[in-house]
């Protein structure tokens, strides 16, 4: 990583260096005000303004450390005045930008348990998720105000509201300019224990209804901690933050936090270009993003021959990335970069990271045959084991059959970093959460093994897997497969019929366009693809492959999770029995 900058005169403080301050207490929104002290004129956020204009230096408006924290602060005084505090639960429905990273301190600050959800979920989803956290307020835009007040018996608590943006009749009175005529000086941290409740966070819903997953402020400080220390992330870097949650470590890791002309919920359809300008213009050395971003960026840049020689740090997560998307990157940034994909959920992240290096030379060969993806090995305090693949609740330790490495199972976790309950869908604690004594294991649903080397290799899903009478298909051993073939973009292996004697059949989507020549036809290729899959023991057996007409169905986080059940039941319609 590049050298700390001259407004940085410390190292990154991690939370037990915090924690023997007296100064300090366990809200994690206490850390922001740790980073101003340390450097109050380095700029945490910038904002680009205006329209775009190719290969020219654009208008950023820019925020301090010490404004950001002032500003949060003031923010976080006015809504305790407002009797927003601990015990309450506020939701936050604005646009990734400096009002939403601003709020999201000051209501960690108040000691409220934010909740943050995905406005591409569908307005559906959103209602249930929002209704089923039982909401204190909302902190939100008018537009989302606006819809609200049509689903007002949904929130009966739902008292202390504030509006974000230019107020119209029948919005809440009180604006987020109200809030922040408060003095940073009115405002008091409450006292916070690493236990408190902090944020409700909603996972994609890519095998189900979306989840409520409790984050406490421990494991916001643990994560902090995990990806800082991990990844080597020092202050004074500047990170293109192409994913609003990880933009929100940014500012408490000492790191500049550049937001990018896209729409975040729409990681598939970004500008490479506007990326890449301003990774020219800001000199940016790291940046997350999903793997749908990082195909588009990495895919424009071995077409065009554009680089981003400052990026020296790369994160892509949400669904594993291939190997030649791996390769596009790599070649685009500092010859001495590296590019990781970390590994984890909603549930339980950080848990394990691989660098791109160890992919391309090593397990990206192995994977290709359809022995899964490598995941790489575990962060630093985090347990795991392979259990036996059970679809029922597993109370305690004591009921779990751990399986040997080598052998395919199903993924548990534990550590500081993964969460212990869901807050709403409870019925889901006892399928996902085993007691171990005061700790807490989670069961991923993850699907894999653990090799010699201690690395864990993803299989797939456990409810994805394909029961086919005595034989089970793991989709993303036997996707793999499908994928190394140069006209194939992605595919999902999904099972149709009774839940134990399925048919597997493979639903792919070509790429687009190609760079070495024409592209097969639809049945050249299907028909290419089931003689592939039938010399592979890993995939034989699996006879009917069809192309898809479109883009297969993803999750609108990452745009790279396929919902393989929308998928099953075009299947069922399209072909029935």
């Amino acid at each position: 990583m590049s050298a700390l900058s001259e407004d940085w005169p410390h190292p990154y403080p991690n939370s037990l260096e915090l924690n023997a301050s007296a100064a300090f207490n366990a809200n994690v929104g206490a850390r922001l005000s740790v980073q101003a002290a340390i450097a109050p004129n380095s700029i945490a956020i910038a904002s680009p303004r205006g329209s775009h204009r190719q290969r020219d230096h654009r208008i950023y408006d820019t925020i301090s450390m010490a404004e950001l924290d002032r500003r949060s602060s003031s923010i976080a005084a006015g809504l305790q005045g407002l009797g927003i505090g601990p015990g309450k639960r506020i939701a936050l429905l604005v646009r990734f930008g400096e009002d939403f990273i601003s709020l999201v301190f000051a209501v960690l600050k108040s000691g409220a348990t934010l909740v943050l959800i995905d406005p591409g979920m569908g307005r559906k989803n959103l209602i249930e998720c929002l209704a089923a956290t039982r909401p204190d307020g909302f902190i939100a835009i008018p537009f989302a105000h606006a819809i609200l007040r049509f689903f007002k018996s949904r929130f009966p608590n739902a008292k202390l509201n504030v509006t974000v943006g230019r107020w119209l009749p029948g919005l809440p009175s009180i604006t987020l300019d109200h809030l922040e005529r408060k003095s940073p000086g009115d405002f008091r941290l409450p006292p916070t224990k690493i236990d408190d409740p902090a944020a409700i966070i909603f996972t994609t819903g890519s095998t189900g209804p979306p989840k409520g997953v409790l984050y406490t402020h421990g494991t916001f400080n643990a994560q902090i901690d995990q990806v800082a220390g991990h990844y080597g992330i020092q202050p004074g870097g500047r990170d293109l933050s192409c994913f609003p949650l990880f933009g929100l470590f940014n500012a408490v890791m000492g790191t500049t936090t550049i937001l990018p002309d896209m729409n975040p919920i729409r990681p598939a359809d970004v500008d490479p270009v506007r990326l890449l300008d301003a990774i020219d213009q800001w000199q940016i050395n790291q940046s997350f993003g999903s793997p749908a971003l990082w195909t588009k960026v990495g895919g424009f840049c071995a077409k065009s021959g554009r680089r981003a020689e400052s990026l020296e740090c790369v994160l892509s997560a949400g669904a594993p990335v291939p190997p030649r998307i791996l390769e596009q990157v790599r070649q685009a940034m500092h010859v001495n970069g590296c590019m990781y994909t970390p590994y984890g959920a909603t549930e339980a992240l950080p848990i394990a990271s691989i660098e791109s290096r160890t992919v391309l030379h090593e397990t990206s060969l192995h994977t290709c045959q359809g022995a899964g993806t490598c995941v790489g090995n575990r962060f630093s305090g985090i347990q795991w084991q392979i259990i036996a693949i059970n679809d029922n609740p597993l109370e305690r330790l004591e009921e779990v059959v751990e399986l040997p490495r080598g052998e395919i199972g199903e993924l548990m976790v534990a550590g500081a970093v993964v969460s212990k309950q869901y807050v709403t869908r409870e019925d889901q604690n006892a399928i996902h959460k085993v007691k171990d004594g005061a700790n807490v294991w989670h069961r991923m649903g993850d699907v894999g093994y653990i090799d010699e080397q201690d690395r864990f290799w993803f299989c797939g899903r456990k409810s994805h897997r394909v029961i086919s009478g005595s034989r089970v298909l793991y989709t993303e051993s036997v996707e793999a497969i499908v994928n190394s073939h140069p006209d194939v973009y992605r595919s999902a292996l999904i099972g149709t019929g009774d839940r134990f004697s399925q048919a597997p059949m493979i639903v792919l989507e070509p790429w687009p366009t190609l760079t070495h020549g024409r592209r097969l036809s639809d049945t050249q290729l299907a028909d290419t693809i089931v003689r592939q899959l039938q010399e592979n023991p890993r995939s034989c057996g699996v006879e009917r492959v069809v192309v898809y007409p479109g883009k297969l169905p993803t999750d609108i986080r990452h745009n790279s999770k396929i919902f393989r059940e929308k998928l099953t039941e075009w299947a069922n319609k399209k072909f029935p029995e």
